[in-house]
C-alpha cells in the first residue's frame, strides 16, 4: 500500500532535506557584507522552519542584492489524502474530432482571438498556442481548418480587444498573461472581465494563461478559463470545443461520411 504521508527526500529517504533559493536586499562585497548577508540568509530559513540550514551558494546581484541557495532540513510532512487535485472537466481530443465537431455542430468557423494585453509583451505563450508551428509537438490553433484564428500580438488595449472581438465576432478571445510583476497577470484578466461585461453585447468566451496563474481562480478575475504552464494547442482546442459545442449525444447522418476528411 501506498504511503499517504509523506517527508522530503534530499540525502536519504524520508531525511525531509529540502533546497530552496532567494534574494535578499543586502550586499554581497567586504567580508563583514558577504558574513552578514549569509547569517541573513540563515535567519529566514530558520523562520521558514529550516534546522539545521546551511548557505550552499551565495553570489552578489548588482551593488545591493544577494542570490542565496539554501539546503537545510524540515520536520513537516505532507498528507497525500488532504492534497486536491483540479480533474480536467473534458477530454482532450484528436485533431481530426476537434474538427469534425466544429464543421458537423457549429456550421462554420469557431472564431478564435488572441492577444497579449497591457504592458505584456511576451508573445511566446500566445504564439506556442495560435501558430502553426504550435508547442510540444503540437501544431497551433491555425493549423485546424475549422477555425479562423486572429492574432493580435502583443501589448494590446484592453478596449481595442473588445472592439476587436466584436468586429470579428470572436466565439473565443485568448489572452496569454506573462508578465507578473505587482500581480499584473491579476490586473490584467480582471480588467479583461470587466470590459466585456461593461461592453453590453455578446460575450464570447474568455481564456486566460499564463505560468503564475491558479486555474481555480477563474470566477474570482471574471473570466471563463484559466490554463497554467505546460498547456498545449490541442488540449486549448479541445476546451473550446468542449464548451462552445458541448459534447454530442449522436452524430448528424453525415459525420460519419465527413469523418475521414475532417483531419488537419
Amino acid at each position: 500500500m501506498t504511503a499517504t504521508v509523506i517527508r522530503p527526500y534530499g540525502d536519504t529517504t524520508g531525511d525531509g532535506r529540502v533546497q530552496l533559493s532567494f534574494t535578499l536586499p543586502v550586499p554581497f562585497g567586504s567580508e563583514h557584507e558577504r558574513a552578514l548577508a549569509e547569517g541573513a540568509a540563515l535567519q529566514l530559513a530558520a523562520k521558514m522552519g529550516l534546522s539545521p540550514a546551511m548557505v550552499v551558494h551565495a553570489k552578489g546581484m548588482g551593488p545591493s542584492f544577494t542570490f542565496f541557495i539554501v539546503y537545510g532540513q524540515v520536520s513537516h510532512l505532507v498528507d497525500l489524502s488532504q492534497v486536491s487535485v483540479a480533474e480536467r472537466e473534458f477530454p482532450v481530443l484528436p485533431a481530426a474530432e476537434i474538427n469534425l465537431r466544429i464543421r458537423s455542430w457549429l456550421g462554420r468557423e469557431l472564431v478564435v482571438l488572441g492577444a497579449c494585453i497591457g504592458t505584456d509583451a511576451h508573445t511566446v505563450g500566445i504564439d506556442a498556442i495560435l501558430n502553426v508551428k504550435g508547442h510540444a509537438g503540437e501544431k497551433g490553433l491555425e493549423y485546424y481548418r475549422e477555425m479562423r484564428v486572429v492574432n493580435m500580438g502583443a501589448q494590446v488595449d484592453v478596449a481595442d480587444l473588445v472592439a476587436r472581438a466584436r468586429a470579428e465576432r470572436a466565439d473565443a478571445v485568448l489572452v496569454s498573461q506573462v508578465v507578473t510583476q505587482r500581480d499584473a497577470h491579476l490586473a490584467g484578466a480582471r480588467a479583461l472581465g470587466a470590459a466585456f461585461s461593461a461592453d453590453g453585447g455578446p460575450r464570447p468566451l474568455l481564456v486566460v494563461g499564463g505560468p503564475r496563474f491558479d486555474p481555480g481562480t477563474a470566477a474570482e478575475l471574471g473570466v471563463d478559463k484559466i490554463f497554467g504552464r505546460g498547456t498545449t494547442p490541442r488540449e486549448v482546442a479541445s476546451y473550446l470545443v468542449h464548451t462552445l459545442i458541448g459534447q454530442p449525444a449522436a452524430a448528424p447522418a453525415t459525420a460519419a461520411g465527413e469523418a475521414g476528411e475532417a483531419g488537419t
